[in-house]
């Protein structure tokens, strides 16, 4: 069984048009060591994959939750993450199927949640393109919105860091403030890492590809600490 017939087992999803269900694996690194590769790479899909997931889930949201804008928002944006992103595409095998160059692959770019994600919103725009917008809107419910109870019962949904300006607040007295520690990787895949402290204190540390993700990441890690205390 190819590889193209293996996604879409996992998926179970039939794309007529295989050329654009492989251009979604297509990460630009790989482009520069293989250029006499036909198709180009998946940032154009992601781009219209977003858009798509975005709609689909903000209607489910709207038809079935009579709750305040606020709240929705909070909710979209727990299922929409690149975090729960990747966690879909790794269990759908996403990583087997990337296609990356050596020095990306060396970097561990199959498990890098960013690129994971990106191919999730870009297999949404190459379904999208191939078979409209009712395909879509019936395999994000299948893959994304299903997550939603969960975010609900653990309250996911609650931003760690506000979560943790409370929380420092109300044991200190003193509200915590961030340092970005580290950057590295190219433009299109950078990586950072940041620090949580209070006062000279440190309480976490996170990692992720925005100097946010990173911040949110170092906010989950402290109040893990501080819940444990």
């Amino acid at each position: 069984m190819s590889d193209l017939e293996l996604i879409q087992t996992r998926t179970g999803l039939r794309f007529q048009d295989q050329q654009l269900l492989q251009q979604v694996f297509v990460h630009r690194s790989y482009l520069n060591e293989h250029r006499s590769f036909p198709l180009g790479h998946n940032e154009r899909l992601e781009f219209l994959g977003d858009a798509v997931l975005e709609l689909v889930v903000t209607e489910y949201l709207y038809r079935n939750y009579p709750n305040p804008e606020g709240e929705l928002t909070n909710w979209r944006s727990s299922l929409v993450k690149g975090e729960m992103l990747a966690k879909i595409a790794i269990s759908l095998d996403f990583s087997e199927y990337l296609l990356l160059s050596y020095g990306e692959m060396r970097s561990g770019g199959k498990n890098k949640n960013q690129l994971l994600a990106n191919a999730f919103e870009a297999l949404l725009g190459a379904l999208y393109l191939d078979q409209g917008y009712f395909p879509c809107q019936e395999f994000i419910h299948r893959t994304v919105t299903v997550h939603l109870q969960e975010i609900l019962e653990q309250r996911l949904f609650v931003d760690p860091k506000s979560e943790l300006q409370e929380l420092t607040q109300e044991k200190f007295g003193i509200t915590p403030h961030y340092l970005v520690l580290d950057e590295s990787g190219p433009d299109h895949a950078k990586e950072f890492s940041a620090a949580v402290l209070i006062g000279e204190k440190e309480l976490g540390r996170g990692s992720g590809n925005s100097k946010q993700v990173a911040q949110v990441a170092a906010a989950q890690s402290a109040l893990h600490t501080l819940k444990a205390v």
